[in-house]
């Protein structure tokens, strides 16, 4: 699994981008800075006390210092905001006729990843996470929803976290531009097995990612839970207690024998 720095090594165009804004913020900062410090020091070598007892020259105002003082902040401020913007917008902006497309719903505590039109469904577990397939090079729609309170989808390497929030969907374009095994997990706390809400993102060239989608759409047994909605999966679970989080093996027994879920 790709553990590069994200910032130093994005895998995405969007993250591309959204480094260069970054980027420009931190060169932007180091130049303040550098100016700060310099009249900082400056200050310090110029005007300090060589033992004559005599104060540095005073003054009250400087009407062209302080306008500069002003203006030249305002215009950095502004730059910035400006440079975010675009960035932004390009980046929110979603494309008609991606090359793949997929639906994530987030549920207490996994994910499901359909592939609309392929009859491709992979649903994960705490225990077992779901890996996201992804065409390298290609424009990626992604559609994200939640099945029952507010979750995060963040990977790391793109630069990238969108939340998931039940009622409001997401809809967003990924284009991932380095193959390999990137981690992701969510990012908003939300319960007892938060830490387990993890999943892989795999991305491949486009003609494997191809094969793969015929793979799994003929595959009658491809080892990976059958395509259901959450609601199921956290039932299936609760009949399988042996699969929960081992802290609650006992409590998940208990419901099963009074019939719930």
């Amino acid at each position: 699994m790709n553990g590069a720095m994200p910032i130093l090594q994005p895998a995405s165009l969007q993250a591309e981008d959204l480094r260069g804004v970054w980027v420009i913020f931190f060169a932007t900062a180091m130049v303040v800075a550098a100016f700060v410090y310099a009249l900082i020091f400056y200050s310090l070598l110029r005007w300090r006390d060589r033992g004559q007892g005599k104060m540095p020259p005073q003054f009250k105002q400087n009407a062209p210092l302080e306008i500069i003082g002003v203006i030249i902040p305002l215009l950095i401020v502004v730059g910035l905001f400006y440079i975010t913007y675009v960035r932004e917008v390009s980046n929110d902006a979603v494309h008609a006729n991606p090359y793949a497309t997929v639906d994530i719903k987030a549920f207490r505590w996994s994910w499901t990843f359909s592939y609309p039109g392929h009859h491709v469904s992979i649903t994960g577990t705490p225990q077992s996470p779901p890996e996201l397939v992804l065409p390298a090079n290609k424009l990626t729609q992604i559609n994200l929803y939640s099945a029952d309170i507010d979750h995060s989808f963040w990977i790391p390497a793109f630069l990238f976290k969108r939340d998931a929030l039940p009622g409001f969907p997401n809809h967003f374009d990924l284009t991932p531009n380095k193959i390999g095994v990137y981690p992701g997990n969510c990012s908003e706390f939300c319960g007892l097995d938060h830490a387990l809400m993890t999943f892989t993102v795999r991305v491949v060239p486009a003609a494997d990612f191809e094969r793969w989608l015929s793979r799994r759409a003929s595959s009658s047994s491809s080892g990976a839970l059958a395509p259901q909605n959450a609601t199921n999966v956290m039932v299936s679970l609760s009949n399988h207690p042996e699969q929960c989080h081992p802290e609650r093996r006992t409590k998940c027994a208990s419901r099963r024998a009074r019939g719930l879920p």
